[in-house]
């Protein structure tokens, strides 16, 4: 199986997963407004581990284009089906040592009681700590530098490589994690559009998180796997054929 196609569908189902927590917890929260305390952990766990992953799975597919262009000869080596894994595995570990610091904290300076109590489900009110919030702007920062950086260095390594049709293909799929990943960083500005927002209309709090979350989480999950998978030959072939197969089987 094509190393490209492994992080494609990775990208997919991460965003999958993401849309299905957050969904469910705008739902909880419209019917029964606060959640149980653990379970609500639970689901903010899942849902940063598939936020962190977003962003990384984006540069490892830019750094696979550019050794395709750059290395060609070198590609089948280096992008084998087993690294792609590896490389899978290692962006969930560093998800999970993104959420964990802040689970153990909790863990160890609250009480039991809070962990069977119920609160609205925000991060803000499970991690509570001022620190813990400095620690993850912190660590979202330097990860999104490292991942900007790489995209840079892909794209620019990618015009130098050489002027042919197959480069200028990589070239705009590249800018198109670029893009990607400019949807993605709306994630980090969910929690400052809903305090502002929430500040200028009191009283439609749920109706403007549902809105924003439409907005930041759902819209661009949606439509930027979507662009990709079009731009791919062999993803559209197929797709075409599916829907020509299904046209013909309906009655």
């Amino acid at each position: 199986m094509n190393p490209r196609y492994i992080l494609y569908i990775h990208l997919v189902l991460n965003d999958m997963i993401l849309l299905t927590i957050f969904t469910l917890i705008m739902v909880l929260s419209y019917i029964i407004y606060t959640l149980n305390v653990s379970f609500c952990i639970f689901l903010l766990s899942i849902g940063i581990l598939s936020t962190v992953n977003n962003p990384f799975t984006l540069a490892v597919m830019a750094v696979e284009c550019y050794i395709a262009v750059c290395f060609p000869l070198r590609h089948s080596l280096i992008c084998t089906v087993r690294k792609t894994y590896a490389v899978i595995g290692l962006m969930w570990l560093i998800g999970l040592l993104t959420v964990l610091p802040d689970i153990f904290y909790a863990l160890a300076t609250e009480s039991l009681d809070f962990f069977h109590s119920r609160m609205f489900c925000l991060s803000a009110n499970i991690f509570r700590n001022p620190v813990l919030k400095e620690r993850r702007d912190v660590s979202n920062i330097v990860c999104l530098v490292i991942i900007w950086l790489t995209l840079f260095y892909t794209y620019f390594q990618i015009i130098c490589a050489a002027k042919a049709a197959d480069s200028k293909k990589a070239r705009n799929t590249v800018l198109l994690h670029g893009f990607q990943l400019l949807l993605c960083m709306l994630t980090y500005i969910f929690h400052v559009a809903i305090e502002g927002l929430t500040f200028l209309f009191p009283r439609g709090g749920l109706n403007i998180r549902f809105i924003i979350t439409i907005l930041i989480h759902v819209l661009p999950r949606l439509i930027s796997p979507l662009v990709y998978g079009l731009r791919d030959t062999m993803f559209r072939k197929y797709l075409r054929r599916y829907l020509v197969c299904s046209i013909h089987k309906q009655p």
